[in-house]
């Protein structure tokens, strides 16, 4: 018997697209069907999340996850990487140096803790870390086969260095923001955000969707084209740029 997107929890966006809200930070995990394959957005923050979604993805899709997107270098988006194994990564070029080196993983370590993650969980994360095996600099179009492709955008920097967003074509269009867009609070800048280029980030994701999209945020609801908008005017507002 077919499982149903709302049977594991899941929403579903558009035919064969849908994403689900991780409990703890609120983190969303995107997942895009294709034929034969399956694209997942973000990982989770932990190995036994990350198994969670491979697991459930695998339900939905019929088949194994064979792609996964990073859309930045936070650990409640990458934690659970590692349970994707035989899965070809995707990250926005440079991120490899964020997720491969020592100081990294360690700044990774402590804000996870610090943030009410179990040391052990984390620990068991950082040492397991997969970094991408491919960094995107511009566009790159993913082919899922069965006539669907996606468009990976690194349209960063913005809340962190290495913003990749992830675009399904179709009707309605979806775009998976990662957490250039935040619904269920104010976007976060932390220490690696670069502020200033923030709403140029944001004019470049809408430039991709458009004004028919569904936008889906790293952290809340699906928005809409002037959601975006709004939150790219305060932001710009809040950095002091226009």
């Amino acid at each position: 018997m077919t499982v149903t997107w709302e049977e594991l929890g899941w929403e579903r966006v558009a035919t064969g697209v849908g994403r689900c809200r991780l409990p703890g930070w609120d983190c969303t995990a995107g997942l895009v069907i294709g034929e034969g394959t399956a694209l997942l957005v973000d990982a989770g923050s932990g190995l036994a999340e990350g198994a969670r979604l491979r697991a459930q993805a695998g339900e939905l899709a019929g088949h194994r996850v064979t792609h996964l997107a990073l859309t930045h270098p936070h650990f409640d988006h990458v934690f659970g990487a590692a349970a994707f194994a035989g899965a070809e990564v995707f990250g926005a070029v440079g991120v490899e140096t964020v997720l491969a080196g020592r100081l990294g993983r360690a700044e990774l370590r402590a804000d996870a803790v610090r943030n009410g993650l179990d040391p052990a969980v984390a620990d068991e994360a950082v040492d397991a870390l997969v970094s991408p095996r491919h960094h995107v600099s511009g566009e790159w179009t993913l082919d899922l086969g069965g006539g669907r492709q996606v468009l990976l955008a690194n349209v960063g920097p913005g809340h962190t260095a290495h913003d990749l967003v992830v675009l399904v074509p179709g009707s309605p269009e979806v775009v998976f923001c990662g957490d250039l867009v935040e619904e269920s609070g104010e976007p976060q800048a932390g220490p690696d955000a670069v502020p200033q280029h923030w709403p140029a980030a944001l004019d470049r994701l809408l430039d991709l969707g458009g004004e028919d999209a569904q936008y889906v945020p790293g952290h809340g609801a699906v928005v809409d084209a002037a959601f975006v908008r709004a939150q790219r005017d305060a932001l710009a507002a809040r950095f002091g740029v226009s």
